[in-house]
């Protein structure tokens, strides 16, 4: 069954709903005209009409795609024939085009593209799309042919990939409630409901207050801030009709670099307490009571499942298995990466106090002390490394990088000949070097906007399938970068180019797909961010530093010395970045192990960051009440840790690069990585297939060298 959504980020896959989006039989085609339900025409096997959506088709096309697909649900749970893999499983894997259409047009308005508008429809949505989840979950004919199919399966095995198919499609139906009895699936359908709304809720309220927290700097307020910088900030300012004066949005892209540079300490407390403050500002968009209505509707969810909390019942399909492992993991870190801020903090104590500034250091403080300690300790100048990043530059070297490991080639197509959604958004196509062969195509929209969530992500419009035809891949990164004022370069902070590679990895997990059936595309959370955090490791090769780190001015390739530099500070600042997402996963975890019952979400995150011995210097990456990951749905809830159980997995496998003849880009050993890490998909169990990969498990003591920190 297709289980799989075009953004796990979408806030209308709320409730964790892995959405079932389902294809249409030739006997229920829409008739309608609404473009968002059409065929998709034109060149690399049909594309988005991404320049004819509107906000005005989006509701009738959402709501005819999910008639369309439970009409086909009820055909196949309602046939007279025995159940078998092909007139069930296969028949739900064969379904649901429409919605599956509709779905790529509703996902860019809403993380690209919101308006007030569409907002107005997403909440109108929100509750029937739940309804349409439960329809098919709980569609007890339904169930009980898959689950006959699956109990045939375990006597007569299938082939492995069908086998696969089975057993996920039995186990989401199962995890969702479909045994439960008529009254307790009324409950669980009416918590899904209510949920989705809340979860709508908590999102519109972090982009309002991302929206609408703006801090506006006069001329005499930009000491230490880059040239570059300034010129975006007095552009957006100009467009927000505030010219003549320099916005810091309420973004992580605009907050960073000013926190990092500005010499104005006021203003840098200002911008950072409108950052962390988003979500929590005891107004009509605070989300702290929206927050535990959650906790409390997801507990009593999993209660009906016979589990004791969420976290019990998330992780059972997960690497972690349970909430235990997961917690034993950061566990683990934790110690070390605390101790590691609090030699930080002195060193940046030390620089304060040295140059006269009687203060003690701050949250507001931490990234700009930091930087005049990385100056200090390894002569490394953060602005100056970025004067050797230039976005376009980065693009091409991740090309490289792919046609060196994926053998993919990316080239521009022109311009006008496949849709885009706003100006900025561009399109490569994506072929085997060797024999020609389309693979898909790849957009980017690299700019933050109005109306745009922020952060960085990827999706797929569509993905890779050989069921019923070969489907080739459309697949999208998205940045929030501040654009570049007209004719200047747009440069960007090595943390910053990490991300973009990054993302830019869960792109080519979706390339590089080689599954039969819709459903494995999926994955398990605390295994797919793997892979694109091991393509991070390529941005230090020497093979694309010294092809693609040139100077934006002179085109001098970035000096030796200064390379020496970055790689010497590699481990600069773990304590900060470690700590700061550990917080956020822990908080996570512990939240949803606890007692929802009259919990007091700001007392919550007090107290246990106090029981954590939190440094107070710095805080969480993602404090509870914008916390998107985890409370505008379910995607990430209680598998934010997901990210450092990856990176166990990310620093054994780098480590194997590291001592492999050809290093990182070693024919054998990236053959193996695209092989087993990025072509099965969700086609093999996570652990086996690093094991084939490597061929043992992965060693937690590689991510403590990774990080600098001591190994027991």
């Amino acid at each position: 069954m297709k289980l799989r959504v075009s953004n796990f980020y979408i806030n209308v896959f709320c409730l964790g709903i892995i959405t079932l989006i389902m294809s249409c039989k030739e006997d229920v085609k829409t008739q309608s005209e609404n473009v968002l339900l059409q065929e998709w025409k034109g060149p690399y096997g049909g594309v988005p009409a991404f320049d004819k959506m509107t906000v005005n088709d989006i509701q009738e096309a959402v709501e005819t795609g999910m008639e369309l697909n439970l009409s086909e649900i009820e055909a196949i749970a309602n046939s007279t024939e025995t159940a078998t893999f092909e007139n069930t499983i296969a028949a739900m894997e064969r379904s649901g085009a429409e919605l599956d259409r509709v779905f790529s047009y509703y996902g860019i308005m809403s993380s690209n593209m919101s308006t007030p508008e569409f907002r107005e429809k997403q909440a109108i949505l929100a509750p029937k799309l739940s309804e349409f989840s439960s329809k098919i979950y709980q569609n007890k004919a339904l169930f009980n042919r898959i689950k006959t199919v699956y109990e045939a399966s375990l006597l007569t095995p299938l082939d492995a990939d069908q086998q696969r198919v089975v057993e996920l499609t039995y186990n989401r139906f199962a995890m969702r409630g479909a045994e439960l009895n008529p009254e307790q699936k009324a409950r669980y359908a009416a918590i899904d409901k209510e949920l989705s709304t809340l979860y709508n809720t908590f999102s519109d309220n972090v982009l309002h207050d991302e929206e609408n927290y703006v801090t506006y700097l006069n001329e005499d307020q930009l000491d230490g801030l880059s040239d570059g910088f300034i010129k975006s900030a007095a552009a957006i300012a100009t467009e927000k009709g505030k010219e003549g004066r320099y916005a810091i949005t309420n973004t992580r892209s605009s907050m960073d670099p000013f926190l990092t540079y500005s010499t104005n300490r006021d203003l840098r407390k200002q911008v950072w307490t409108n950052y962390y403050s988003r979500g929590d500002n005891g107004d009509d968009y605070d989300n702290n009571e929206s927050i535990a209505q959650i906790l409390k509707l997801r507990r009593e969810r999993v209660e009906l499942l016979g589990h004791k909390n969420y976290a019990e019942w998330r992780l059972q399909d997960r690497m972690a298995k349970t909430p235990e492992n997961a917690l034993a993991l950061m566990e683990a870190v934790w110690p070390a990466a605390i101790a590691r801020v609090h030699e930080e903090v002195a060193d940046m104590q030390a620089v304060a106090n040295a140059s006269g500034k009687k203060i003690t250091i701050e949250p507001w403080d931490y990234r700009f002390y930091a930087e005049k300690v990385r100056v200090a300790k390894y002569d490394l100048n953060s602005d100056e490394v970025k004067q050797y990043l230039q976005l376009d530059k980065l693009r091409d070297a991740m090309f490289y990088v792919a046609g060196r490991l994926f053998n993919y080639n990316f080239m521009p197509v022109p311009e006008g000949s496949v849709p885009v959604f706003q100006e900025d958004v561009k399109v490569w196509e994506v072929t085997d070097k060797d024999s020609g062969v389309h693979i898909g195509l790849w957009y980017l929209d690299p700019y933050a906007r109005q109306g745009k969530r922020s952060g960085a992500w990827a999706t797929t419009y569509r993905s890779h399938t050989t069921f019923d035809g070969k489907k080739t891949v459309l697949a999208s990164n998205n940045s929030n970068f501040v654009k570049p004022a007209e004719g200047e370069a747009l440069l960007v902070s090595w943390d910053d180019a990490t991300t973009f590679f990054h993302e830019f990895g869960h792109a080519l997990h979706f390339f590089s797909s080689k599954v039969k059936y819709p459903t494995l595309n999926g994955g398990v959370r605390d295994y797919t961010e793997f892979q694109s955090q091991l393509l991070e490791r390529w941005l230090s090769t020497d093979e694309v530093i010294n092809q693609f780190l040139v100077h934006h001015e002179t085109g001098a390739v970035i000096p030796q010395e200064l390379v020496a530099k970055i790689k010497k500070a590699a481990t600069f600042n773990q304590g900060f970045g470690t700590t700061e997402y550990l917080a956020s996963a822990l908080m996570d975890m512990k939240l949803h192990l606890a007692d929802p019952e009259n919990i007091d979400i700001d007392a919550f995150e007090r107290e246990t960051l106090a029981e954590l011995k939190m440094p107070t210097e710095l805080p969480m990456r993602h404090r509870t009440p914008h916390f998107g990951h985890v409370f505008s749905g379910e995607g990430y809830a209680t598998a934010y840790y997901g990210y450092m159980w990856a990176d166990v997995l990310t620093a054994d496998a780098a480590e194997a690069f590291q001592d492999a003849p050809g290093g990182f880009y070693d024919k054998d050993l990236a053959q193996r990585l695209v092989k087993y890490l990025f072509e099965p998909r969700n086609s093999i169990d996570p652990a086996e297939a690093y094991r084939l990969f490597r061929g043992r498990d992965a060693q937690k003591e590689a991510l403590m060298r990774d990080r600098g920190f001591p190994v027991n």
